[in-house]
């Protein structure tokens, strides 16, 4: 069994791995951290990070950027697997995870969904098939109408891999409005939808003569990506250094 230290353990996505992590019979839930502390949690929930003694195999960050930083110290320091879920970090963030990787095992993946880091996997070898064969590449990814950014960093990944699948030859287009001109062979068309309460949508198009294959994957709820967390727990457990991705838990 792995035992998880939850990092942001009353937040949606912590509430979320708490429910999952119940029905579980391979993984248990030790302790939590979080600033709210109101909630009534089957496990101890500690305020700082710092503070917390409870001894664990890994540790699941659903939280904020902010905290980051404290994370990964108590991860080094007490030698911890760690899974970072949490997005928005900063390069100096992201140049520290990687420094903290060679002293313990960091998983960091685009997107924790199982579904969409196999997509990945077979989005490089379709491109690889389909695309010196003439097949024309098109994205559209769908979201909530909350969503800020856009395209989503989900898309943004499983364009790249087709693209690096290719040498990344292609470039990326998001508006042909502005533009009266035909397509160009090298290129990835990528549109996207906000609209209600989609979680995530996501189709790739390989578009040939008088033939179109489809891959498309769809979230009905964030459970998918809560888990794929506690996969990536189980994958990380007895880890000693290294960076990892959601394409290892899913390696075949």
């Amino acid at each position: 069994m792995v035992k998880i230290i939850l990092h942001g353990c009353n937040g949606k996505m912590g509430r979320m791995i708490t429910e999952i992590v119940k029905c579980d019979a391979e993984a248990a839930i030790v302790a939590g951290i979080d600033t709210y502390t109101e909630t009534m949690n089957e496990y101890p929930v500690f305020e700082d990070i710092k503070t917390c003694d409870v001894k664990a195999d890994v540790v699941i960050d659903f939280s904020n950027a902010k905290a980051a930083d404290a994370l990964l110290d108590y991860c080094e320091e007490k030698k911890l697997p760690v899974v970072l879920c949490t997005t928005g970090l900063s390069e100096e963030q992201l140049e520290s995870v990687d420094k903290v990787s060679q002293k313990i095992a960091v998983l960091k993946s685009a997107n924790m969904s199982m579904g969409i880091n196999l997509l990945l996997k077979l989005l490089k070898e379709a491109a690889k098939v389909l695309a010196p064969a003439g097949y024309d590449m098109e994205l559209v990814e769908k979201h909530h109408n909350q969503k800020l950014d856009a395209p989503s960093g989900t898309a943004l990944a499983l364009a790249d891999s087709m693209n690096e699948a290719l040498d990344n030859a292609y470039t990326y287009v998001y508006d042909r409005s502005q533009v009266r001109k035909k397509r160009d062979g090298k290129e990835i068309g990528i549109s996207a939808v906000r609209a209600g309460t989609i979680v995530g949508e996501h189709e790739v198009f390989f578009a040939g003569t008088d033939e179109v294959i489809e891959f498309k994957h769809t979230a009905y709820s964030r459970s998918v990506f809560a888990k794929g967390a506690v996969e990536a727990a189980k994958f990380l457990k007895g880890k000693t250094s290294g960076m990892y991705d959601m394409g290892d838990v899913i390696a075949f």
